[in-house]
């Protein structure tokens, strides 16, 4: 039997792909422990310095494999979440790393909001996205109601969420769901070169400007995200990156970042 999820250390990217292709990558418990546990070993590798998430074929993810709930003694969807989905969501929004999902295909249900709540997420040209929760008279979970909204405004995302309207790669763009869109065939490539230009930046900064955007997210202090700001700013100055990029500039060459 195939691993339902495959990792690969590409130079300094962490690759992760969900791989249940005949099931459009659906998510079921051995995918999503899995998840969990390559998260935390991204997280205690020195050598990994961004994560890349993407899927197997032609979808990105479908969401819950719902065998998993309809069969006889099947995990109830509060354990599912409790025990599969949220503990992902929240080690993406934590991991002192960037993490970017590529998008490669459909993403609908809780396989949009594994996306969304990622720090870069680009899209194939191809690639879709589905709020398909209330097609099956369930709310969106997977921290949908947290992130969409404040990525394209409540007015929006309530419609995507009670409509379950299709949207495809160029219209969540123009929605500012997205970072970027890339054709088909160079997707692939760009995506990954993205994960690589995280990888060689200043990562310690790119950890802490993480931690003020989840901070600012449900901050509506201006005070206390300045002081926020300030605090996170002293860290990043006694970084061995801060010293590597002043001498660079003024040495007028190309920063050679460590993530120290």
């Amino acid at each position: 039997m195939e691993d339902s999820i495959l990792f690969e250390k590409i130079g300094n990217v962490g690759k992760i792909t969900l791989n249940r292709p005949k099931t459009y990558n659906s998510v079921n418990r051995e995918m999503a422990l899995g998840f969990q546990q390559i998260l935390d070993d991204c997280g205690a590798d020195p050598e990994i310095r961004a994560v890349l998430v993407t899927g197997m074929g032609k979808a990105f993810c479908a969401g819950q494999d719902l065998n998993e709930v309809i069969e006889d003694n099947g995990l109830s969807l509060s354990n599912i979440l409790i025990d599969h989905y949220n503990p992902i969501v929240v080690r993406i929004r934590e991991l002192a790393l960037p993490v970017v999902a590529a998008v490669n295909g459909v993403a609908a249900g809780a396989g949009a909001n594994l996306a969304l709540a990622c720090d870069v997420v680009v899209a194939a040209k191809s690639a879709s996205f589905i709020q398909a929760f209330s097609k099956i008279g369930l709310i969106p979970d997977s921290g949908g109601t947290f992130h969409l909204p404040r990525l394209i405004g409540l007015q929006r995302a309530s419609a995507l969420m009670m409509l379950g309207d299709k949207v495809i790669a160029d219209e969540a763009l123009e929605m500012g769901m997205l970072y970027k869109v890339f054709e088909d065939k160079v997707f692939e490539k760009e995506a990954m070169a993205i994960a690589v230009k995280l990888s060689q930046m200043p990562t310690r900064a790119l950890a802490m400007t993480k931690r003020a955007l989840n901070y600012s997210i449900e901050n509506d202090d201006l005070e206390k995200q300045l002081a926020m700001e300030d605090q996170l700013q002293s860290e990043a100055s006694m970084t061995e990156d801060f010293q590597e990029g002043v001498q660079a500039f003024i040495e007028k060459r190309k920063p050679i970042f460590k993530g120290a």
